[in-house]
């Protein structure tokens, strides 16, 4: 045990207190950086990996500028962007609450990559459309929701037992609903195409993977 690496978190249903191993005060932090993904408590638990992964989608385009501002064939900067930025950008989409917001958030971002690019900005006033027949790169939207739609559909034809699928299929046992509006769920833009069975649905490949283009479908439609 690192305990340089270890710290402590608190949700709000826990009275902070000092926790301490070998005599070691352990930190007590907001938000902990873990296998490359921020770890946070709460309704906004995705918040800051949002950002986070906006901002090192732009790092690594930034690292690359002098290749996307050079005057190789665009097919070349294509591919660069494909392999180098796009990957950063949906690290982790996999386990991401969507939502309409989250979505733009990440299109507006690969958007301002594709006019520094080009070479434009939003003075020129050209399409997004026509921009993105200029770049051909992947639309981040269909990019994230497909490797969500597929690790839905690894999660429920696994048969090991491992502890994604129990995690999945949680429920517990006490508790009161709190206040408001209820938080978005992982699973709930899966159940709006797929229905409540969704996990039986999806340990048919064939059926799975139709259903799925329309899952896409739906959120790279967001403007």
């Amino acid at each position: 045990m690192n305990l340089d690496k270890t710290k402590v978190m608190f949700n709000k249903h826990v009275i902070p207190r000092p926790v301490s191993v070998d005599g070691i005060l352990l930190e007590v932090v907001q938000d902990y950086i873990y296998l490359g993904h921020t770890i946070q408590l709460g309704r906004n638990n995705f918040e800051k990996e949002a950002e986070r992964r906006i901002q090192l989608g732009w790092a690594a385009f930034g690292g690359l500028r002098r290749v996307f501002t050079s005057k190789i064939p665009q097919s070349l900067k294509t591919k660069v962007f494909e392999q180098c930025v796009l990957p950063v950008l949906t690290y982790g989409a996999e386990t991401w609450t969507l939502t309409k917001g989250l979505v733009h958030r990440f299109k507006v971002a690969q958007r301002a990559m594709e006019r520094a690019m080009l070479g434009v900005s939003l003075k020129d006033r050209i399409r997004n459309e026509t921009i993105r027949e200029r770049t051909k790169v992947t639309d981040v939207a269909q990019r994230i929701s497909t490797l969500k739609w597929q690790w839905a559909g690894h999660l429920c034809r696994r048969t090991d037992g491992r502890w994604s699928r129990r995690v999945l299929e949680w429920r517990p046992r006490i508790g009161k609903r709190s206040v408001g509006r209820p938080p978005t769920r992982w699973t709930d833009d899966l159940r709006r195409i797929a229905g409540v069975g969704w996990m039986r649905i999806a340990e048919s490949r064939d059926v799975w993977r139709e259903l799925g283009e329309a899952y896409v479908q739906q959120w790279t439609a967001i403007g």
